[in-house]
């Protein structure tokens, strides 16, 4: 039986060669690239943050009063820092919000805070802090 070959114009040309050398590289330098941003973005979002803050205890005070003891560990002690405090009612809502100014002092710091509610407190919650005092809280 013969081999039938095919018109060279209508179809292209039929012996295939040897891949070009950018596709043999650039697809591992990709995948290499793609692996360290994502590794950066993970440290930056899951790394050591420069200041935390946890609730150490609450009492409530009254109706509408609930103390907050925290503690605050931060990386650079020289900095002053601001912390959210948060009051929560019965049901969920946020009942009070205070921002409390933390002095550049030692690394790790314990404060106390007062907040007057709007609705009879059940819990009392450091929502996070920051190195980024606002100008009204800044001792300066």
């Amino acid at each position: 039986m013969a081999q039938r070959t095919l018109p060279e114009g209508r179809y292209g040309k039929s012996a295939r060669g040897p891949l070009p050398k950018w596709p043999r590289w650039s697809l591992p330098v990709v995948g290499v690239l793609v692996g360290v941003v994502v590794a950066l973005v993970a440290y930056q979002n899951l790394g050591n943050q420069p200041i935390e803050a946890k609730q150490s205890g609450f009492e409530v005070l009254g109706d509408s009063t609930v103390e907050v003891s925290f503690e605050v560990v931060r990386d650079d002690p020289a900095r002053a820092a601001v912390c959210i405090v948060r009051a929560r009612s019965d049901d969920g809502d946020e009942a009070g919000r205070r921002e409390v100014l933390v002095p550049p002092g030692r690394t790790t710091v314990i404060e106390k805070t007062t907040l007057r509610t709007s609705k009879p407190p059940v819990t009392g919650e450091v929502f996070g802090c920051s190195y980024q005092v606002p100008a009204y809280l800044s001792t300066n």
